[in-house]
């Protein structure tokens, strides 16, 4: 294998791993957009607690019996499922994590090999140019010998 081939190789891999980063983060901020409506949903849901029964804006007086008992079981139930929430958004945060560690490793390997690749074509250029060098020496060994004869 030439070194022009491992250099068409090496850019080839570079770019698989330039497209397994984009993927990567990608995934990331679509993982990003989810936590935030997690969030969003969190607040959402604490303001309706917060909001109704009691502890909201009670007609004046107090509450009939059977509304207040309502009014408890509801916010038992927006309670619950807030608590729901917030376990599915550390569930997520954890995936987030996860993600994370694979987009920094995925980017890590690709610098790597970026830079093996730069160092493959900077070593296919100093050859390139000691080529050069060398045949312009030669010319310049014959034209001396052919002045000289």
């Amino acid at each position: 294998m030439t070194r022009r081939d491992q250099i068409q190789s090496l850019g080839t891999l570079v770019d698989l791993r330039s497209l397994e980063v984009d993927k990567l983060q990608t995934e990331l901020a679509r993982q990003q957009a989810t936590r935030a409506r997690y969030q969003a949903n969190l607040e959402r849901l604490q303001a309706l607690a917060e909001g109704s029964g009691a502890s909201g804006n009670p007609p004046a007086g107090r509450l009939a019996p059977a509304l207040a008992l309502n009014c408890g079981q509801y916010k038992q139930a927006v309670f619950a499922m807030a608590d729901t929430h917030r376990t599915d958004l550390q569930l997520h945060e954890a995936n987030m994590a996860v993600s994370q560690r694979n987009l920094a490793q995925a980017w890590t390997r690709r610098e790597l090999l970026g830079k093996v690749l730069e160092q493959q074509q900077d070593a296919l250029a100093r050859e390139q140019d000691r080529a050069a060098r060398k045949r312009e020496d030669d010319i310049a060994t014959q034209s001396w010998l052919a002045g000289r004869a």
